[in-house]
Parts: C-alpha cells; sequence; structure tokens
C-alpha cells in the first residue's frame, strides 16, 4: 500500500494502481453499479488531457518536461495501456469530477513514473496542477462528453448506411412480387412485396440525416471555460488552441463555443442527438413488427417472407423457429427510448451555472450508441441480409384481397363496388364472378381493372 494525501486527508491505497486518492475515494463512496467509463469516453478524455499538455507548454502555463512526460503517458493510454486503471463507477458524483480525477491521477502517476518519479509523487507531476491546468471538471466532461459520443458516431453512422443498402437490395429483388396491402390489419390494395422493403430503406436513409445534424451539434465545444465558463485560470489564446489541436487529434472539424457559459448550462445537444436515436428506434420498432408479421406463421399466419433462422425457438415445440433478431431488436429500440426519457429528465435538472446531471446522460447516450451499433451489426447481418420471400404465399393473398374491389370505383361508383364486396364475402364467389354475373362491367374492362400489376404500380 502507498499513502497519499488530498485536501481531505490521507488515504491508502494499493501500491500497483495508478490512481491515486481521490479516485479511490469515489471507489469506495459509489459502488452502486459495477459500470465503469465507457472505452470511447475515455479515449476523449486522454485526448483533452493530451491536446491541453501540448497548448499549455506553447502558451508558458506549464513546463515542457511536464508536458512531454504527460503526452507520453496520454499515448501509452491511448494504445490502450493501463486502461484497468479507470474504475470509477458511472454513477459517481456530480458532473463527473471523480472522473476527471481518475483520469488526472491516472496521466500524473505514469507521468512522474517516466520522469524518474513513483507513483503517489504527485510534486513531481501533480493531477491538479499540471494534469489539470487550464481546465475544470465542468469544461473538460462535457467536453468529453461530446467527443465521445462523436467517436462513436463513425461506427453507428456506417451501419446505418449498410442497413439502408440492404434494404435497397431486397426493395430490388423482391420487386417483381405483389402481396396484398394491409391498412388498420385489414386487407388493402395490393402493393409490391419490393416497395415495402424500399420505403424501409427510405426511412433509415432519412433517419441518418437527422441523427447526422444532431451529431454536428456536439462539434462545437466549451473547453476553455473552467469553473463557471468564465475562462477563469485559462490563457486567452487556450481556447482556439486547444479545439484546433483536438480537431488535429480527432479527425473532427470542431469548433469553439461562442459562449461558454451557455455550453457548460445547456444539455440542448445531447438531448437533440437522444431524440433523433428515439425517433430513429420508433421507426425502426415499427419496421420490426412489419417484418415479425410478414414471417408470422408459417402455416397459421401471414408467412409472407421469411426470416433467417438463427437458433431454436422453443426448448419444448420441437421445430419452431422465432424471429429471434427481430426480437432482439426491439428490446434495443425500448432501451434506447427509456434512455432517452432519462436524458430529458436529467438535462432540465441542472441549476445555475452546471448541470451536475451530465454523467448519468453521458452513460445513457453512449450506451444507446453501442447497443444500437452492436445490434444493427447482427441484426443486418443475420437477418435482413437473408430474408427471402414467399411469393406464391404473397400472389395468393394478393388475388384473394377483398380491397381490389376498389379498381372498379372508377367503373361502377364506391356504393356498387361496396356491394360486390359483401357478396364476394357472402357466398365466396371471386370480385370477378359476381361483376360478370350481374353484368356490371364488360370482361375485358373487369380484367384490365383487376390486374394486380396495374393495381401495384411501379
Amino acid at each position: 500500500m502507498r499513502e497519499e494525501k488530498d485536501s481531505m486527508g490521507v488515504f491508502n491505497i494499493p501500491d500497483d494502481v495508478y490512481y491515486g486518492v481521490q479516485t479511490a475515494r469515489a471507489l469506495d463512496n459509489f459502488p452502486i453499479s459495477g459500470l465503469k467509463a465507457d472505452p470511447d469516453f475515455i479515449k476523449a478524455s486522454v485526448l483533452i488531457k493530451k491536446a491541453a499538455a501540448k497548448v499549455n507548454t506553447e502558451l508558458g502555463q506549464l513546463d515542457k518536461k511536464i508536458s512531454e512526460a504527460v503526452i507520453k503517458a496520454a499515448d501509452e493510454l491511448l494504445s490502450g495501456k493501463l486502461l484497468d486503471n479507470f474504475v470509477v463507477d458511472v454513477y459517481q458524483a456530480g458532473a463527473g469530477t471523480s472522473h476527471n480525477m481518475n483520469t488526472n491521477e491516472v496521466l500524473a502517476n505514469r507521468a512522474a513514473e517516466i520522469l524518474g518519479g513513483k507513483k503517489g509523487d504527485y510534486k513531481t507531476v501533480s493531477p491538479n496542477d499540471h494534469v489539470n491546468c487550464a481546465q475544470s471538471t465542468n469544461d473538460f466532461f462535457p467536453t468529453a462528453m461530446r467527443l465521445a459520443a462523436l467517436l462513436k458516431s463513425r461506427d453507428f453512422l456506417k451501419l446505418l448506411d449498410s442497413c439502408l443498402k440492404s434494404f435497397a437490395h431486397k426493395g430490388t429483388e423482391f420487386f417483381p412480387i405483389i402481396k396484398a396491402g394491409r391498412t388498420h390489419l385489414q386487407d388493402a390494395v395490393p402493393v409490391r412485396l419490393g416497395r415495402e422493403f424500399e420505403v424501409y430503406s427510405k426511412v433509415f436513409h432519412d433517419h441518418k440525416i437527422r441523427i447526422e445534424n444532431a451529431f454536428n451539434e456536439l462539434k462545437v465545444l466549451g473547453i476553455g471555460g473552467t469553473a463557471a465558463g468564465t475562462g477563469l485560470n485559462a490563457h486567452p489564446q487556450y481556447q482556439p488552441k486547444i479545439v484546433s489541436e483536438l480537431s488535429k487529434l480527432t479527425g473532427f472539424e470542431l469548433s469553439g463555443a461562442s459562449d461558454l457559459m451557455v455550453s457548460m448550462q445547456s444539455m440542448a445537444p445531447f438531448v437533440s442527438v437522444s431524440h433523433a436515436l428515439k425517433n430513429f428506434v420508433l421507426d425502426l420498432t415499427k419496421i420490426c413488427n412489419d417484418l415479425r408479421l410478414m414471417d408470422s406463421g408459417p402455416t397459421t399466419g401471414l408467412s409472407e417472407i421469411k426470416l433467417p433462422a438463427v437458433q431454436p425457438g422453443s426448448s419444448i415445440m420441437p421445430g419452431k423457429v422465432n424471429p429471434s433478431m427481430i426480437e432482439m431488436m426491439n428490446q434495443i429500440c425500448y432501451q434506447v427510448v427509456g434512455c432517452s426519457t432519462t436524458i430529458e429528465y436529467c438535462s432540465q435538472a441542472g441549476q445555475f451555472e452546471l448541470n451536475v446531471m451530465m454523467p448519468v446522460i453521458n452513460f445513457n447516450l453512449l450506451y444507446s450508441l453501442r447497443i444500437l451499433t452492436n445490434s444493427l451489426n447482427v441484426w443486418n447481418e443475420k437477418c435482413i441480409k437473408g430474408i427471402t420471400a414467399n411469393s406464391e404465399r404473397c400472389k395468393r393473398y394478393a388475388e384473394s384481397s377483398l380491397s381490389n374491389v376498389t379498381a372498379l370505383n372508377p367503373l361502377i361508383g364506391y356504393l356498387k363496388a361496396a356491394e360486390v364486396a359483401k357478396k364476394v364475402l357472402a357466398t365466396g364467389k371471386t370480385i370477378k364472378e359476381i361483376c360478370l354475373e350481374e353484368n356490371l362491367v364488360e370482361k375485358e374492362k373487369l380484367e384490365d381493372a383487376l390486374n394486380l400489376e396495374k393495381q401495384a404500380g411501379k
């Protein structure tokens, strides 16, 4: 064990760990969920510290030797080393001070070793005075939140693109297949199976644009505001320089907030992303439900399509196969809606110059992005790409749909067509048979009107 001291007194810490006294206090205070910081959030945090060390040295605020050691330690962390030292629970002290100090202490202790000192030797490299130079948790944490979400956006947006392409491919493949349309879960005029899948592709495309626009709001950073958005203890050139450095390190076109106090108080950009995700999963739920219904059966349901079988569907019913990937995706959608609700409540819970609920906002947003990314990946590969069509079942339903009578409206009028529909139900005869028996329409015109290809359109 080693003994470390902070403003509250002395605390004993295992000698082999790189975190320090304030992290140890957080471990002791918050044994809540067992959930630790997301890897992208750790990466974003370390990138900020690396950029700050470089910029503060350029501005004459930090000794070059210390800066170089902090940067070297940061690069080690970015390569994957020492990440098991980020141990603070996601449910922690307000605003994320515990996480900030966890980051500061790991970097300070490793930098001290690099300079020939020992862990806990904060005279060599201080977590507060050196690693946290020109920063406060209050501007560091929301900046790390933004960068972490942006880092996750890359894979997420790629998967949205992959899914919409898969649906578009199925749209082309299934285009020749005509099926019964349904509104209110009742027979409606015929449609093309391929058009339904094209619509799903367009829905994904439109949501991708909305989500991209929301992510763009996160590219405006409030770093440099320090404790209350006034920039206290930061060099006047610190903000533009660190924003420029973070742009280089992340590859994103970042900009500094025009009002640092606004960026610290308002959680609106995170709500925008959360709402965009929520909006998306509401449509995704509808698509999942459509696919499940079209695959229902196989003998007592619609069975218009076949979803790929990925596992046995029952522990007691032999041969049963369930839409497991669809069921998984529905659960993900409901979880994301719940995360969005949490973010909404937390957003309004700030007071004066700070929103102390940032840790739970951060957790729920990053968690939503992580589970959506992972689920869309397997859903696309193990479900969407392997969907096949039951063309004979689709054709049979399309031909027998009572709503095909709609095509007769221009020829015999709505009320007469309604009478034909009632007689079809009552007698079991076809629309064509009733119309010919009662001489309602000439045979040639009738066949033209009831042509499914014509009704379904192009």
